[in-house]
């Protein structure tokens, strides 16, 4: 792991505005002040930590809003790259202040918004509060830690009282009161204090209205033109006012109307006398008919004219005595009683909306019923969704124990057909069928936002006022997330129920002991988060308890987390089967030589599962951050590394076993075409040619695709990408370096093997060699392997051939060094042999040569006799020159051009 650099400390240059009543918003501009919002830990203005206002823009830029703070402070911002900043401004805080009633004040003062009286609801408006109230000598009181007792009071000053509003105030009582521990010098400030006090008051009107001078002129003005625009209106009508015109035309039109209307108005009260007793006989008449207006009403539906009709004769004849009324009004209680027991049943009829549950709860509350309706409902409601999360899970595992029955029965129908199968993408088929425990997730999730909202809204409605039943409420919602959450867990995290008591589990539901994942693949697994994320989406619009929302954020954490390693462990798991789907078809490019489609095939498939989990892994609102947790952190570190490195262990099966198997899965696949795409392909090559192609798999996928992976890692916001990087970096070193080192003693063996053979052939006797007349042979058959060695691998990727010449060459030398050195002793022609063939290997090798091979051939050439004549050195020469000529097309794969 590389350290972390510390970086320079924040530093605040400006603030806007720099003053401000609590709760300004300022923005905060400086330097360093922050890589990110989670690096910002704290921002204090004026002592006030206020970063859970603060809005973090940028490096260079912070908005927030003050604090309950007074007078000038620093401003002060904390990260943690840079830690505690400086700052070279300051801001100042202040409280607004309201103007009394009585203050003088040369503005207008809005007073609906300081004094605001509830007449409506016959509520006391709040006291006047003023600042001359608090204390007229100005002393603190802190040391009066206790009051002076008041029976004392009452009776040291019978008649007086300590409230300075009323006429038998005392000062006496007050200062024993209120500063019986003060001490004498705090009083004589005090009284000082007073003194200034009241002649402040005296010289105020005076200081005021010079003060507002302009003010009170413009005031005049307007009055005085007001007064100047009345007298003219009253000068042009002589002595009378204004309204003694319209006075006497209403007069006179009262006059008027009375006469034409005299006789109209006579029939009128006779009428009006007459309707007065029709109305008497209706009242009685409607009791009659009362019994069956109620009947015809209640079938109808119209219950509020019912409980108006039924109020309406209670409180006409509830307490009558005459007989007929009463025979007919117990008729009328007797229709209320049914129509309250039918009311009953009907609020306790699931499902209903809650309009119609309140309305009938409002029905039932003017009828007067025993006992709480509200509350009745709601612990059906309770009841009923409880019983409704249940069913589901019952009716989708029966609905599973069937499906297992029909697969277990189709299965031994045809034992030939149920081969295993190999997951190759996360990602969905077309046309594929939900499994039933997604199918179960869907419908338990819409009963649930479907039905708990009303449980909510009702309870709120109802029960705000009832402390104790309002709890009771908020446990029942609870009750129900706690039951939704245990139901989806049993289905999806059965490990997550094991610690919770045998009877909450069989509530929650017995989904077998099977794997989930056998009735869930995991390409549905983010289809699970995301209902469950709706779910909260829908829920997060109620004002549910801390408790309940902790519920379903831990579901939701729980089962991203579950998604993410189920999708990561069955994507290593399809990376291991790769080796299944190799065909062997090397595809060349001058860029990155000869590889087969292996390694796009691993790119995809983790890039695929990476973006497959990308709404998964990111949090929503409300929602914690997935590697919040260490220990998730570390397991998905491991995850990531492992699925980085897993395509070494398949590329290195491929290069050392081989693929064999493949034969049997596509003789498999006759009977399942679309288990393997490309069944094609040429047949499985050499042992040295599997090592070369995954040499240049290898290459490829450490030198370009884990690149690119690792930039897809981090930018889905994967934890410590760089560890993960450094591990597979070392991981496909090191399988290259196994692939090489195997690659170069399958090669290197045969031709230092042959080299002891070839050179004796013909019984060879260095002692008694004759005159060179040409290079011998195990050197042309070792420079024939080395060139077809050389063929091999520019034919794969011809960026090996200097790693791989290099490398054989130099054993080869060595072994030719060594048996050179192995000789006893040489004849003059002999040695003349020896050297002619070392000059020709070396002159063969060309560009390859390195620092091994050099110094075996100078081993090899110290070891042999010296030669002293000059002609033996001009016929080395005629003969190597001769030798060059003849290997010259050979040679040139040896060459600077060619290589």
């Amino acid at each position: 792991m590389l350290s972390s650099v510390r970086r320079p400390v924040p530093q605040v240059t400006g603030i806007s505005p720099k003053e401000g009543p609590p709760g300004t918003r300022v923005t905060i501009r400086g330097q360093d002040l922050g890589l990110d919002a989670r690096d910002l830990i704290a921002l204090r203005i004026c002592g006030v930590d206020c970063l859970l206002t603060a809005e973090w823009k940028s490096a260079n830029k912070i908005v927030a809003r003050t604090g309950q703070a007074k007078g000038k402070g620093d401003i002060v911002v904390v990260t943690r790259s840079g830690g505690v900043g400086t700052c070279t401004v300051q801001f100042r805080g202040y409280n607004l202040c309201l103007t009394g009633p009585l203050q003088e004040s040369a503005v207008w003062i809005d007073e609906t918004q300081t004094y605001h009286t509830m007449f409506s609801r016959n509520r006391a408006s709040s006291p006047v509060v003023t600042e001359e109230n608090d204390d007229p000598l100005g002393i603190s009181d802190e040391s009066n830690d206790k009051k002076f007792p008041e029976d004392q009071l009452q009776e040291m000053f019978p008649e007086g009282s300590g409230n300075i509003a009323l006429e038998n105030f005392v000062a006496a009582w007050y200062l024993l009161d209120n500063h019986h521990g003060t001490s004498f010098d705090d009083l004589k400030a005090g009284l000082a204090y007073l003194k200034r006090k009241s002649n402040q008051q005296t010289e105020g009107p005076m200081s005021f209205v010079k003060a507002n001078l302009s003010t009170f002129m413009d005031c005049y003005d307007t009055l005085s033109g007001m007064h100047a625009k009345m007298s003219q209106d009253n000068s042009g009508r002589g002595t009378k006012s204004v309204t003694h015109t319209l006075e006497e035309t209403l007069n006179d039109a009262n006059k008027a109307a009375t006469t034409l209307f005299h006789d109209v108005l006579g029939r009128k009260d006779s009428a009006d006398a007459t309707r007065n007793a029709l109305g008497v006989l209706h009242r009685f008449k409607f009791l009659f008919n009362l019994p069956c207006s109620m009947d015809r009403n209640i079938k109808k539906g119209d219950y509020d004219l019912v409980i108006t009709d039924y109020t309406r004769a209670k409180s006409l004849f509830g307490d009558t005595d005459v007989g007929i009324f009463k025979k007919v009004y117990q008729e009328v209680e007797n229709r209320i009683e049914a129509f309250r027991v039918m009311l009953d049943k009907k609020l306790m009829t699931l499902p209903s909306t809650v309009e119609e549950q309140k309305k009938i709860i409002r029905f039932l509350l003017h009828l007067e019923v025993k006992g709480d309706p509200s509350w009745e409902c709601l612990l059906n409601i309770h009841q009923w969704q409880l019983d409704l999360i249940q069913n589901c899970s019952k009716k989708h595992i029966e609905k599973e124990e069937e499906s297992e029955r029909d697969q277990n029965s189709s299965h031994s129908l045809s034992p030939s057909l149920a081969g295993p199968q190999v997951s190759l993408t996360p990602s969905f088929k077309s046309g594929s069928r939900a499994p039933i425990r997604i199918l179960f997730l869907e419908n338990l999730t819409r009963l649930f936002c479907e039905n708990l909202p009303d449980l909510w809204r009702l309870g709120t409605a109802y029960l705000s006022g009832k402390i104790a039943k309002g709890v009771r409420s908020n446990q029942m919602v609870q009750d129900v997330v706690q039951y939704y959450c245990n139901a989806v867990r049993s289905a999806f995290l059965p490990d997550s129920l094991e610690n919770l008591p045998a009877e909450i589990r069989l509530a929650a539901g017995q989904w077998g002991s099977a794997d989930p994942k056998k009735d869930s693949p995991v390409s549905w697994l983010p289809i699970c988060v995301r209902h469950i994320r709706a779910c909260m989406q829908s829920i997060s619009l109620l004002e549910l308890s801390s408790d309940s929302v902790a519920l379903l954020q831990d579901l939701s954490f729980d089962l991203r987390w579950n998604c993410m390693s189920t999708l990561l462990k069955q994507a290593i798991e399809d990376i291991k089967n790769l080796h299944l789907r190799e065909t062997w078809n090397v595809d060349t490019d001058d860029e990155r030589g000869g590889t087969t489609l292996l390694p796009t095939l691993y790119e995809n498939l983790v890039s695929e599962t990476v973006q497959h989990l990308q709404e998964v892994i990111h949090p929503r609102l409300g929602e914690n951050a997935l590697f919040s947790q260490t220990q998730i952190e570390k397991e998905a570190v491991m995850l990531c590394t492992e699925l980085l490195q897993s395509f070494a262990g398949t590329m290195e099966q491929l290069a050392v076993v081989g693929n064999m198997e493949r034969q049997t899965k596509n003789r498999r696949s006759a009977m399942s075409p679309d288990l393997f795409a490309s069944s094609g392909g040429d047949a499985m090559p050499s042992l040295d040619k599997r090592l070369l192609i995954m040499m240049s798999n290898c290459e490829q996928t450490r030198k370009h695709i884990v690149p690119r992976l690792i930039d897809t890692l981090t930018r889905h916001g994967y934890p410590e990408v760089e560890s993960v990087h450094q591990g597979a970096e070392f991981c496909y070193d090191s399988l290259d370096e196994r692939l090489f080192d195997n690659y170069i003693e399958e090669k290197a063996n045969p031709i230092m093997g042959a080299l002891e053979q070839h050179m004796y052939a013909g019984k060879l006797d260095w002692t008694r060699c004759p005159k060179p007349a040409d290079v011998r042979s195990y050197v042309k058959e070792a420079s024939m392997g080395l060139i077809e060695v050389h063929a091999e691998v520019y034919a794969i990727n011809p960026h090996f051939v200097p790693r791989v010449m290099c490398r054989i060459i130099e054993a080869t030398t060595d072994e030719i060094s060594r048996l050179l050195q192995c000789v006893p002793k040489y004849s003059h022609q002999g040695a003349l042999q020896a050297r002619l063939d070392l000059a020709a290997f070396q002159a063969t090798i060309g560009v390859y040569t390195n620092e091994g091979t050099r110094e075996a051939i100078a081993e090899a050439l110290e070891y042999l006799p010296p030669m002293t004549d000059p002609k033996d050195v001009r016929n080395l020469e005629d003969l190597l020159q001769r030798f060059k000529s003849r290997m010259t097309f050979q040679l040139m794969c040896f060459s600077n051009e060619v290589s």
